[in-house]
């Protein structure tokens, strides 16, 4: 068989008919190349959120099953008019919506997990010259419900089918033509990267970067397959995310990651004894809030300070129940903050070179920003800072370390 490509084009990139046929000479460009073509494409812009409104204009809380049903319909419309748009094209095309492709699913409704693909019928309707376009975002469990995936879910249905069909490349296509730098909102002068590794991407998306779902570059890294980023409205080459060379070991900082969506809480003068940080954290995790950066200080007297960070939309709920864990462990106060940001270095290169930190320090210091809180991993360094300084510090960290520059 010829170079199997799985592309994937997001509600944008398909949100109405001229979009469409745009999609479909775009899927017949790449086929007459010679290559053996599966499309997984998103509902319509805005469709889903659509049906979601007026399922929960009925019941606020609608059946996660039936929610499910009906949510799916988008993607069906969208595959639907893209085969009959490449048929026009005299392209011989085929569509799949999940449960007809047999992507088996577990049972989580709105938020389930791909468990296998059945790939054997896809295979010979490649072999037969047919392009197979998918409906992403959904599938089937065993009892043959239909489920969605979840935010960001077309690109993990891209890649999971990528994975199960061996494919030479998945590519996703979206509004912009890459992975930068940074956002080049804030920094005109970011760079698109031609390549970035999967663990520096799956950083970059777990610190704020929405070019890709955290779920599909976690598949794509476990099932090896090469990731690649373009635009759906201009030509270029995009990003390839692939696996860590000698070549990209070289570059020691590859991207600026920021999240303006936090908010840091504190609890002061606890005993500093075992089993308080539980006692804190079980407070937090009992009303399904998500914990991020972690900070205890401990003082002369026997007491500590308990510091951590939560998304910003739970603040309010995290501090009521910080306030009242505080009472139980007679805290000598609970103070928070909700106007702060993360800021994060990301680079393979860091493994290798030494004095990242003191320089991004150093580069803070001299913008007169003060950090508050600092976390770090192998290819990773976040810190928290106020919030008014955040793109004063991205712009000024881009400079110092030179990411405009091609490397």
């Amino acid at each position: 068989m010829s170079n199997i490509i799985v592309q994937k084009y997001g509600g944008t990139s398909v949100a109405n008919v001229e979009r469409i046929e745009a999609v479909a000479d775009k899927v017949k460009a790449c086929r007459d190349l010679g290559n053996s073509i599966v499309v997984v494409v998103s509902a319509m812009s805005g469709e889903t959120n659509r049906i979601v409104k007026m399922a929960k204009q009925i019941d606020p809380n609608p059946t996660p099953r039936e929610l499910d049903v009906a949510m799916a319909t988008g993607e069906q419309v969208t595959i639907a008019l893209l085969t009959i748009a490449l048929e026009a094209r005299g392209v011989s095309a085929r569509s799949y919506t999940g449960s007809q492709l047999k992507m088996l699913t577990d049972s989580s409704h709105n938020k389930a997990r791909i468990l296998n693909i059945d790939a054997k019928k896809v295979e010979e309707d490649l072999e037969s010259g047919k392009v197979i376009v998918v409906a992403g975002f959904q599938g089937v469990d065993e009892q043959g419900n239909i489920t969605t995936l979840g935010r960001g879910g077309s690109d993990t249905s891209a890649v999971a089918i990528a994975a199960a069909l061996k494919a030479d490349e998945c590519q996703i296509y979206t509004d912009v033509d890459g992975v930068y730098t940074t956002d080049p909102r804030v920094v005109p002068t970011a760079r698109r990267m031609d390549r970035i590794t999967f663990e520096e991407m799956l950083e970059m998306a777990s610190l704020g970067s929405k070019v890709l779902q955290i779920r599909a570059v976690e598949f794509a890294g476990k099932y090896s397959v090469p990731l690649r980023v373009l635009s759906s409205f201009e030509d270029g080459d995009g990003t390839l995310i692939t696996f860590e060379d000698e070549e990209m070991e070289d570059v020691i900082i590859s991207g600026i990651a920021f999240q303006r969506d936090e908010a840091k809480l504190t609890v002061r003068g606890v005993p500093d004894t075992p089993g308080v940080a539980s006692k804190i954290l079980l407070a937090i995790s009992d009303r399904n809030i998500e914990v991020d950066m972690i900070v205890q200080n401990i003082a002369n007297d026997g007491t500590t300070d308990f510091t951590f960070t939560v998304h910003r939309n739970d603040y309010e709920q995290a501090l009521n129940a910080l306030q009242q864990v505080g009472e139980e462990l007679t805290a000598r106060e609970v103070v928070g903050d909700e106007k702060i940001a993360k800021l994060s270095l990301v680079g393979v290169g860091m493994r290798s070179h030494a004095g990242i930190a003191s320089k991004m320090f150093e580069v803070l210091a001299q913008e007169g920003v003060n950090i508050q809180m600092i976390s770090t991993s192998e290819i990773k360094i976040s810190v928290i800072i106020d919030e008014k300084y955040l793109e004063l510090a991205v712009r000024a960290l881009h400079d110092a370390f030179e990411l405009e520059q091609d490397k």
